[in-house]
């Protein structure tokens, strides 16, 4: 177990086939004792999608306790970026390989987020097109940026928002794990602020919410476990065309109050 206390965090998992899909090739995990959260969604023939997912899930979550038992309570932020690079990067050597090994499962893959939440501090990484959000103040921010090729095209101005909704290749992912010898990861970090919401979720959850709805839910006055219920009940509900999942994450904590001028100074400020 590692030794520094435990983050102060909330976690609340929750996966869903959808109302279209025979079965469900999303995976999500927590490990509350090292402050992570993952999610993956799956790609591939016959059922090697949840293969995929399941795998990057697992991988990502043992090596992770594992890396952070052996480098004890002082480890540093840049640390943690190496070793989620490292584990994510295990994780896709380990899929590739089973997939060359089954001819069942060739070509599968997984899509992955994940969250190391540590103290004041977020290490977030992720492959594909699988979402991190934060709600902050009433205010909901996408943190990642898809990896599609919708998302290039959004960014040389090639199509416009409104043709991009519109899109037949709106699932169409330019990086994953599991399709080839290395992978290219994205890894930022974020300082987190009592009472951050962070919403990490596949794209069955927000191919069928938009971002106002998304937001209205995570204001909502519920307890976690129920606020991605209702997340999942909703994309249902417009359809559900995909596999759901969603991973929430709280920052407990207080609000610091805006700082409030002395007596004095309100006496002597000019009118």
């Amino acid at each position: 177990m590692i030794l520094r206390s435990a983050p102060p965090y909330e976690f609340a998992a929750l996966t869903d086939v959808g109302r279209v899909r025979p079965n469900n090739e999303d995976a999500v995990g927590v490990n509350e004792d090292i402050g992570v959260a993952i999610l993956a969604d799956g790609m591939g023939g016959y059922n090697a999608g949840e293969v995929a997912s399941a795998m990057a899930v697992d991988y990502v979550s043992a090596h992770m306790l594992r890396i952070l038992k052996e480098l004890g309570p002082d480890y540093s932020p840049v640390e943690l970026r190496i070793a989620l690079d490292m584990c994510i990067n295990g994780a896709n050597r380990n899929i590739l390989e089973a997939a060359l090994a089954s001819p069942q499962q060739l070509g599968m893959g997984t899509t992955l987020v994940v969250g190391v939440f540590q103290h004041d501090r977020l290490i977030l990484g992720h492959v594909g097109d699988s979402r991190c959000y934060r709600l902050r103040d009433g205010a909901l921010q996408q943190l990642t940026r898809d990896h599609s090729w919708l998302q290039e095209q959004l960014d040389a101005g090639l199509i416009t928002a409104k043709q991009a909704l519109n899109s037949e290749y709106g699932n169409l992912v330019t990086r994953a794990l599991g399709v080839g010898a290395s992978v290219q990861i994205e890894i930022n970090e974020f300082p987190v602020e009592p009472q951050d919401l962070y919403i990490l979720c596949s794209d069955g959850l927000t191919d069928m919410i938009d971002d106002a709805d998304l937001a209205a839910l995570a204001k909502a006055p519920a307890p976690l476990a129920e606020k991605a219920q209702r997340m999942i009940q909703l994309a249902n509900a417009m359809g559900g065309r995909d596999n759901i999942s969603v991973v929430l994450v709280q920052a407990a904590g207080e609000k610091r109050k805006p700082h409030q001028p002395g007596l004095m100074a309100r006496l002597l400020r000019p009118h």
